[in-house]
């Protein structure tokens, strides 16, 4: 459970997991060295001058002490606080009410525990010079203030080794993320190859880096190339064969023109469905041969797909047009050929058909409704197969055809990086058909 928890607050790109997996050692490696180093060194090597400096201490408030009058008293530790390298005043006016410690300090509260336990009557300590430590003790001449130099009770600088460490850190890290930004730099570039073969766009790549990445670059190549090959020879197959057969198509429609009508009507009903066969045949073909990417605005697109429906006197409407009008990299004739074969559709099984259009930073989304009987969902990935034909679900007297007509459109937005959706039309009662591509 822990570990799905963390796994939603990961990063997501593999920069960024890169700069986690080196900053967090380092983090980790700094704290530890703080804790072990500074807590237990330097508070050892603190307890150890601070004990020292309580001797002399405790023997400057004795000797202040045993003195009969205070003359005697100022007179005594006078001649001891010089060679202790120890300031003294008694009796002394400025004692401050609370001990007082720096928050950036970080041997002061041991300096100070270590001072009270080896010196009784301590009214306040002050650390506020890091240079100092003021010491004031009751006596019965009243508040001795002893003054001493802060190198004799702590380690000096002990901030140092942090400000050390964090600079030495952050400075390795870059360097090394440098280092490994290089080795990552091919992963981005294949994956971004990737991802425009996903959409259609062969983007020039040349694998490099270390020989694993170089290795999954020279896999991808050869994928892509055969894909390619496969593609090239599916299309070629099925343009070759719909071409050959046209040829005695055109001779029996030519044997067929010198029969009587009465007897030619019935084959010429056979030859033209033939054609019609072979027409959808080709267009299957070229269904991902498609044109080249252009800049194209989705909206001035869908409005001359609906001009020319209206001139052939279809019975289509158009709906929203949602986004910004900015151009984008589609294949115009691809898209087009796509939209009309969803209009047909549209037509053929239902009595009227809207299309619409939306634009988001990540996607284009074309729609196409009708008033017909619909698909049942159980059945949209069927009919999304080539040479599928739902005839109990969509009207089988309503024109004939061979089943490529959603597997053609289905292609063409996989060669853009999308995917055609089917669902029920909200507005019409029919079948819904969105030509979702990625930008």
């Amino acid at each position: 459970m822990f570990f799905r928890w963390l796994k939603n607050y990961m990063p997501r790109g593999i920069y960024a997991r890169a700069a986690l997996i080196l900053i967090l050692p380092v983090l980790l490696l700094q704290l530890l060295v703080s804790v072990v180093f500074i807590q237990r060194h330097f508070d050892g090597v603190t307890r150890l001058m601070t004990s020292a400096v309580n001797i002399e201490l405790r023997f400057l408030v004795a000797t202040a002490n045993e003195a009969r009058t205070l003359q005697e008293a100022q007179t005594a530790i006078a001649k001891l606080g010089g060679p202790l390298e120890i300031d003294t005043q008694l009796p002394s006016n400025e004692a401050v009410p609370a001990d007082i410690v720096p928050f950036q300090d970080l041997t002061g509260d041991t300096v100070i525990a270590i001072l009270r336990e080896g010196l009784t009557g301590i009214a306040a300590v002050s650390l506020a010079d890091h240079r100092r430590v003021v010491v004031w003790v009751e006596t019965r001449h009243g508040p001795l203030k002893m003054d001493i130099s802060r190198k004799r009770v702590s380690a000096s600088n002990p901030h140092q080794l942090l400000v050390i460490m964090v600079i030495l850190g952050a400075f390795m890290t870059a360097i090394a993320y440098i280092f490994l930004r290089n080795q990552l730099r091919p992963i981005k570039r294949m994956a971004r190859a990737a991802a425009d073969y996903g959409k259609g766009r062969i983007t020039p790549f040349t694998p490099t880096g270390a020989v694993e990445v170089r290795a999954a670059g020279m896999a991808f190549l050869d994928m892509r190339n055969r894909i390619e090959r496969q593609s090239q020879s599916r299309t070629m197959m099925l343009s070759g064969v719909s071409h050959d057969l046209r040829t005695p198509l055109t001779r029996m429609r030519l044997g067929l023109s010198m029969l009587d009508d009465a007897d030619a009507a019935p084959l010429q009903r056979d030859v033209d469905d033939m054609e019609h066969l072979l027409n959808a045949f080709l267009d299957f073909a070229r269904s991902d041969a498609g044109d080249s990417l252009e800049e194209t605005v989705p909206a001035d697109l869908l409005q001359a797909i609906y001009e020319d429906a209206r001139r052939m006197e279809q019975n289509v409407a158009l709906g929203d047009m949602q986004g910004p009008p900015d151009p984008v990299n589609l294949r115009p004739m691809a898209i087009r050929r796509a939209l009309d074969n969803l209009i047909g559709n549209a037509l053929r099984y239902g009595t009227k058909a809207e299309i619409g259009v939306s634009v988001t930073d990540r996607a284009v989304r074309f729609w196409v409704e009708d008033d017909g009987p619909g698909i049942p969902p159980d059945r949209y990935d069927e009919a999304l197969s080539p040479f599928v034909r739902l005839d109990p679900a969509r009207n089988q007297d309503q024109g004939s055809g061979v089943g490529l007509g959603l597997s053609i459109v289905a292609d063409i937005a996989r060669t853009h990086g999308g995917v055609l959706r089917l669902g029920e039309s909200d507005r019409l009662g029919g079948l819904k058909a969105e030509l979702v591509l990625a930008r």
